[in-house]
């Protein structure tokens, strides 16, 4: 591998509490946030501590989300406070023979930095494109397109993925030898994000289904 598919290690990234679960494979990465809708940003404002979940998506080395101008989260964000963004995929529960053994597979990253605001308009509609294909894709070419009102009334940040921890827990139960003979189930209960059948809203219902819609649950 070259050092671009690498990711750097830093100080806060260096994974101290089960260090071989780290992961420093950059596609990894990118597909950890790329599967997730959600993530968690943490940040500190005054005397005040807050993480919060919203929508993200990603361009290239970019973690990109949108929010109200007015919102406490992008007003944070623009003014340039670090922050922190979580993500975790929870793939299933690990049932051991003790109840101390008991884990979770997951896949999880931690990314951190400063966001920066996307300024140009192009760039800005560009990019709100991008997340618009990740719920779903050609939907940007038919819904109403926003207006400069709700374009102007809504900010675009973008925090590198430079700085990033990944962990990856992909394991059977670890029992003690003392406990293998115990009369208990020991295996994993897998989970996962299903989807489910669209439902149409009112008004809808003589509308064309587009294909990404009738695929959605494919």
């Amino acid at each position: 591998m070259n050092e671009r598919t690498i990711l750097t290690i830093s100080e806060r990234t260096t994974i101290r509490r089960l260090p071989e679960l780290a992961s420093h494979d950059r596609a990894t990465l990118y597909c950890i946030v790329d599967e997730a809708y959600v993530c968690h940003i943490a940040f500190g404002t005054n005397h005040d501590t807050h993480c919060i979940p919203t929508a993200h998506w990603r361009d290239g080395d970019y973690l990109y989300i949108h929010g109200s101008n007015g919102s406490r989260l992008i007003k944070a964000l623009s003014a340039g406070v670090q922050a922190s963004v979580a993500i975790t995929l929870l793939d299933g529960l690990v049932l051991a023979r003790s109840a101390f053994s008991h884990s979770m597979n997951y896949r999880s990253t931690v990314i951190y930095g400063q966001f920066e605001t996307v300024v140009s308009s192009a760039e800005k509609l560009a990019a709100l494109d991008v997340f618009m294909d990740k719920i779903a894709a050609g939907r940007r070419h038919e819904a109403r397109p926003g207006n400069s009102r709700e374009i102007n009334a809504t900010s675009v940040l973008r925090v590198s993925l430079a700085e990033a921890a990944v962990k990856v827990s992909d394991s059977h139960p670890s029992d003690k030898e003392e406990d293998l003979e115990l009369a208990v189930w020991a295996g994993i209960l897998p989970l996962k994000t299903a989807r489910g059948t669209p439902i149409h809203s009112d008004g809808s219902e003589n509308v064309p289904t587009p294909d990404y819609v009738k695929n959605w649950a494919d």
